[in-house]
C-alpha cells in the first residue's frame, strides 16, 4: 500500500515523500520584487516537503494582485530565486516555480499607473476582486481593484511569450520544474470562463478557443522545461475572484482531457472552497479523473488523516498543505509522527518581516 510518506517521481526527479507545500503568497519580496534573503531561509526551513510549490511568481510587471509579491522577469529577480533554490537543494528539498499572471485582479495603484489587462475588459464586479497592498505605515491591507482593459490578440500572444521567459528564468535559477497557475480567478482562469472571456477572436467563444491560451502556454514552456516536470493548477468551483463559469463541469472535463493529451507532469487540483469549510473534492475528482490519468496533487482544507487516506486509497498521488506549512516548518515530521499541528495567525500572512514568517519553531525546538 502506498503511503503519504513514500517517494514519488516528478519526471526524473525523485521526491522524498508525497507531502507538497502549496503555493503561499506571503509578500516578503525586496524592492523591485526581488526574492529576499528572508525568503531563502523560509523555503529552506520547509525543505522536508517532498515538493515545494513556490508562491505565485509574477511573469511580468503588468501582473500583480499582491504588492511585494516576487517576480521572475528581471535578472535581479532570477538571481534572487537562484539563492532560494540553492538553499532548498542544500537542505535536501525540491522546488518548482509557480508562474502567475493576475490579469484583471489588480489595480493601477500597484501597476505603476497602468490599467490591469484582461480577456474582455469586464469590470462589473470590481468589489469582488482580491488586491492587496502595503501602506506607508507598514500595514498590509486589501485595496480596491481598478478597471481592466481588454488585451489585443497580439498582447495575448505576447503574454504566451512572457510565460516562456518566466520558464527560461526558472530554469536559469535552478528550479526542478514549473507550475502554471490556471486557478483562483487569475488570467488563465479568466480566459477559461465564458463570463470573463467574451472575445470574438481565436481565444474566445468555443471551449477549444477559450483553452487555446493555456494550450499555447504549455506548448511554449515545454520547449524550455520537459513537459513531465510541468504542472497545472486549476480550481473549477472557485468563487475567489469571481470568474462565474456557468458550466465548470464541461469546462474542466475539457481541460483535464487537454492536460492528458499534452502529458503534463501533474495536475494540481485546488478545492478553493475547502478553505472556507465548503469542500468540493469528491465532485472535483469526478470531473478530472475520468479524463486525466497522470499524477494528481490535491489541495484545500485537508488534514493529515484525510491526506493519508487520499493517497492510500489511490485518489491522489500527493497532497498539498498550505496554511499548516506556515506555522509548522517541520510539518512532514509532525504528520508522520502524529504530533500536534499549529495554525498561524491570519494577521501575519502577508507582508511584514520575520515575525509570523521564519520564526516558527519545529516541534523539537518548542519542547526545549
Amino acid at each position: 500500500m502506498t503511503t503519504l510518506f513514500d517517494p514519488v517521481f516528478l519526471g526524473n526527479v525523485k521526491l522524498q515523500n508525497r507531502v507538497a507545500m502549496a503555493p503561499l503568497t506571503r509578500a516578503r519580496a525586496d524592492e523591485g520584487d526581488v526574492p529576499s534573503e528572508m525568503m531563502s531561509k523560509y523555503y529552506a526551513q520547509r525543505a522536508s516537503a517532498g515538493l515545494i510549490i513556490s508562491e505565485a511568481i509574477n511573469i511580468t510587471r503588468r501582473s500583480q494582485s499582491f504588492e511585494r509579491s516576487p517576480g521572475l522577469y528581471t535578472d535581479e529577480q532570477t538571481e534572487g530565486w537562484r539563492k532560494v533554490v540553492s538553499n532548498v537543494h542544500e537542505a535536501g528539498g525540491h522546488i518548482v516555480a509557480q508562474l502567475w499572471h493576475t490579469g484583471r485582479a489588480s489595480s493601477f495603484a500597484i501597476l505603476n499607473g497602468e490599467a490591469p489587462v484582461s480577456p474582455s475588459g469586464l469590470n462589473d464586479d470590481l468589489h469582488t476582486l482580491h488586491v492587496w497592498a502595503q501602506l506607508q505605515n507598514g500595514a498590509y491591507t486589501k485595496i480596491h481593484a481598478t478597471p481592466s482593459r481588454a488585451m489585443s490578440t497580439q498582447e495575448v500572444r505576447d503574454a504566451v511569450q512572457e510565460y516562456r521567459k518566466g520558464a527560461e528564468n526558472a530554469l536559469a535559477a535552478g528550479f526542478d520544474g514549473l507550475e502554471v497557475h490556471a486557478a483562483n480567478g487569475y488570467l488563465i482562469h479568466q480566459f477559461l470562463s465564458p463570463t470573463t472571456n467574451q472575445r470574438t477572436d481565436e481565444y474566445g467563444g468555443s471551449l477549444e478557443n477559450r483553452t487555446r491560451f493555456l494550450r499555447e502556454i504549455l506548448l511554449e514552456v515545454s520547449q524550455v522545461m520537459p513537459m513531465d516536470r510541468i504542472g497545472v493548477r486549476i480550481s473549477p468551483f472557485a468563487d475567489y475572484n469571481n470568474v462565474r463559469d456557468p458550466n465548470p463541469v464541461e469546462t474542466y472535463k475539457y481541460v483535464a482531457s487537454l492536460l492528458q493529451e499534452l502529458g503534463v507532469g501533474y495536475l494540481h487540483l485546488a478545492d478553493t472552497n475547502g478553505w472556507f469549510d465548503r469542500p468540493d473534492l469528491p465532485e472535483l475528482l469526478d470531473i478530472v479523473r475520468p479524463a486525466y490519468a497522470g499524477k494528481l496533487i490535491v489541495n484545500g482544507g485537508i488534514d493529515g488523516e484525510k491526506a493519508s487516506r487520499l493517497v492510500e486509497e489511490g485518489y491522489a498521488d500527493l497532497v498539498a498543505f498550505g496554511r499548516a506549512f506556515i506555522a509548522n516548518p517541520d510539518l512532514v515530521h509532525r504528520l508522520q509522527n502524529g504530533l500536534p499541528v499549529e495554525m498561524p495567525s491570519p494577521a501575519q500572512w502577508y507582508g511584514g518581516g520575520e515575525q509570523g514568517y521564519v520564526d516558527f519553531p519545529t516541534y523539537a525546538e518548542a519542547q526545549v
